[in-house]
């Protein structure tokens, strides 16, 4: 899009942009912070300096318009609430700085807890649930939209300043603790639009011509209620005189029905998602209202790190002239997804690098495209021509899976055999895999891929570690034990690095929720399993210990959904391959004398397509892929999965019909809501709800655990709780994680 007034002029802009700066400085600089290692004013100069060095990156790069305020110390749901004044009493309470109470709902502090944490849409990152209620009032309180607008400008950047919308906002926020049986957040739309009139005030009065504001709740099925309130919302905000140009963003996929209902209002451009939902290809010229605005068309992909195919991309572009009033070429979503520069991974697959474009290449292609529709002897940016590996004996072996392969012995022989072997007590106690990662372990990791250690030198390190987790849990007294995971630098890059077919970045780090930033492994080809992986690990922790201890798999949904993932093929095609893999990982586990094994599938609801009528296909090919990779493992053999972080109810089904013998969950921020909905389907297999939420410093009490435990037996009977974590605790130090798990090991005790 552009600046100027609407014009046949083909324009270029991306959604938004990567935040947490190239080499991750704002993950050191906010955890600093939080340590009391800096001040306000230290973390205030890091935020800047990242700020000004995008708008600078993205003014530079030919962009026309360039997006401002998606720069966040969290998340950017939390500086919406924050923004609007929405903040609950418990936090208000602390006495805190302004931004050390934003901290609070983010991580909790001094017993309070945090916001619920839950997956944006369909992707891995997190953001923080808003509590509202109906004394929910809203104000203007802070300012940052319009101070980072005036930032930008004083460095000689005009911004198109990034509003979560007011719809979106309240659709994803949660009725408030005490709130009355029936209310709905979105009952307060009007005194929220009130203030959103106010702010589009603000930022005209600074010198915004463009606003932007994202409602990707309307790529997914909506009433017609909702859909009557967007018509609504955005008739009004339109008609605010003297306000700037909206663009309205949807994305993660189409509009859909919303699509029509945004064009009929005054709003001056809609950007659409044409990656996720090529169909709006087709769909754009039945909506004559967009011959009168301007349309970002999002055929460069956000979320994913593959190079777009101009042709393609030229050819989608070009068929909207005519059917829109302005075009600008655009990604599908905000770059927030993708890694932020190519050019530093020089130790990548030549092969493998021709088909990659990270954040900065994404940007380039966009202007590339726009100046290649305005200019028609202009070259387009190359594909990536160098085809995807292909393993025929793994293609054969994916082909000749039967149904068979899929089922286990019915769950009460399988129950039987595992009380027989493992000896458990009522209410057995565990962890979900990982232990803290000390910096010891971390420089080890580091010393043996700069050569400092050697391989050897490197085990011996790894056995310490494991040998104290073992220790640990031993004098604590949890029942089954883990061998706490130091080997791994990530649950889905650990194994990526290890199986055929993926290749692992240096420097590619996408942020997941506040400073925790993950290296999404990139499945470029067909996947197969070298050599046993976590086999050596966990047979040495079981030889340490009479007590079982659980062998740790990263699930095939999971490590798909944490991965830039191959596109040439359906994701079913590659989950099966993966599962395989897992397969016979299992296999050799229990050829080791490991008797308990956990799949962790915390991506199930994650990869849930967000329109109902594709969510059957997802689900089936999902829950086959589990139960190919648990499928050979012998009745004795106890099975468990690991979800956290989501809405689980659109999953629930799918959760049962996995067949775990054991289901940990997280639940300790929700406060036991999942296990209702698991109850309602006659849930029947064990399952540990989270009873200590490990995202957050506090360490809850005996008696905190005891409530929680209390709440899970009023609903799952004892011969079937678990009492666990959340979480891994791997973000966790070890101080902080004894004091939690000898509560909770007590809490369960008393329980009993």
């Amino acid at each position: 899009m552009t600046h100027s007034t609407p014009s046949p002029t083909v324009g270029a802009t991306v959604l938004g942009y990567p935040r947490i700066g190239p080499r991750r400085e704002l993950k050191r600089a906010l955890e600093d912070h939080w340590a009391g290692r800096t001040d306000e004013a230290a973390l205030a100069e890091v935020a800047a300096r990242l700020r000004a060095d995008t708008w600078a990156e993205l003014a530079a790069s030919g962009l026309d318009s360039v997006p401002g305020n998606t720069f966040s110390h969290y998340d950017h749901v939390l500086d919406t609430a924050v923004l609007f004044d929405a903040v609950p009493p418990r936090f208000r309470d602390l006495g805190l700085s302004p931004l050390g109470t934003y901290f609070a709902m983010a991580r909790g502090r001094d017993g309070v807890a945090p916001l619920e944490l839950t997956k944006w849409f369909d992707t891995n990152y997190h953001y923080l649930v808003p509590e509202l209620g109906p004394d929910t009032v809203f104000a203007l309180a802070g300012d940052k939209p319009v101070a980072e607008f005036t930032e930008a400008l004083d460095q000689g950047v005009r911004t198109r300043p990034v509003l979560l919308g007011p719809l979106t906002f309240l659709l994803l926020a949660k009725a408030a603790p005490g709130a009355p049986a029936g209310f709905a957040p979105l009952e307060l739309l009007e005194p929220l639009v009130d203030r959103y009139v106010e702010l589009l005030g603000r930022l005209a009065a600074a010198g915004a011509d463009w606003v932007q504001l994202d409602e990707p709740a309307f790529v997914a099925d909506r009433s017609d209620a909702e859909l009557a309130a967007l018509r609504e919302v955005y008739a009004r905000l339109s008609a605010v005189p003297d306000r700037p140009r909206l663009l309205v963003a949807g994305y993660f996929g189409g509009f859909g029905p919303a699509l029509p209902v945004l064009a009929g209002t005054g709003v001056e451009a809609i950007a659409l998602d044409a990656v996720a939902a090529p169909e709006v290809l087709d769909e754009i010229p039945s909506v004559p209202a967009l011959r009168d605005k301007e349309v970002v068309l999002g055929v460069v992909d956000g979320r994913n790190v593959w190079r777009t195919d101009p042709g393609r991309a030229l050819a989608a572009c070009a068929s909207m002239f005519g059917s829109v009033g302005a075009l600008s070429v655009g990604t599908s979503c905000s770059l927030l997804h993708v890694p932020y520069d190519l050019s530093a991974e020089t130790g990548l697959d030549p092969a493998v690098r021709a088909r990659l474009a990270f954040a900065r290449e994404k940007v380039g292609e966009v202007v590339a495209f726009a100046r290649a529709l305005r200019e028609p002897g202009a070259t387009p940016p190359p594909v990536g021509s160098v085809a995807p590996r292909r393993d025929d004996a793994v293609r054969a072996r994916a082909a000749s899976v039967t149904p068979a392969d899929l089922s286990r012995a019915p769950y009460p022989q399988r129950a039987a055999a595992q009380r027989d072997r493992l000896g458990l007590p009522p209410l057995p106690t565990t962890t979900i895999g990982s232990f803290p990662q000390t910096g010891e372990v971390r420089r080890a990791r580091a010393d043996l891929r700069a050569g400092r250690l050697d391989r050897a030198g490197y085990e011996a390190r790894m056995r310490a570690e494991i040998e104290r987790v073992i220790r640990d849990q031993e004098r604590l007294g949890l029942d089954v034990l883990v061998h706490g995971e130091p080997e791994r630098n990530d649950m889905v890059q650990y194994f990526a690095e290890h199986l055929d077919g993926f290749a692992a970045t240096e420097h590619g780090w996408v942020q997941s929720y506040g400073s925790r930033c993950v290296r999404p492994p990139i499945l470029h080809g067909d996947v197969s399993r070298p050599a046993p992986i976590t086999v050596p690990w966990s047979a040495y922790a079981q030889s340490l210990t009479t007590a079982p201890v659980k062998g740790m798999l990263t699930g095939p949904v999971t490590i798909l959904a944490w991965s830039f993932v191959r596109d040439d093929q359906p994701l079913a095609d590659t989950a099966r391959q993966v599962a395989l893999a897992l397969r016979d990982e299992i296999a050799d586990l229990e050829s080791a004398g490991i008797g308990v094994v956990q799949v962790d599938e915390p991506a199930l609801r994650e990869l849930l397509p967000l329109r109902t009528s594709a969510r059957k296909s997802y689900l089936a090919w999902a829950v086959d892929a589990f139960r190919l990779a648990t499928g050979g493992a012998a009745p004795a053999t106890q099975i468990h999965t690991h979800l956290c972080y989501s809405e689980f109810g659109d999953v629930i089904e799918a959760i049962d019909g996995l067949d775990a013998d054991v289901t940990t969950i997280e639940a300790a921020r929700s406060r036991m809501e999942v296990l209702d909905d698991l109850h309602a389907i006659g849930f029947r297999r064990g399952v540990g709800p989270g009873v200590y939420d490990i995202h957050s410093p506090n360490v809850p009490s005996t008696g905190e655990v005891a409530d929680l435990l209390a709440a899970a037996l009023r609903v799952v009977p004892a011969d079937r709780l678990w009492a666990n974590p959340d979480c891994g605790l791997k973000t966790r130090g070890y101080a902080e994680v004894d004091r939690a798990l000898a509560n909770l090991v007590a809490a369960a005790r008393a329980s009993r």
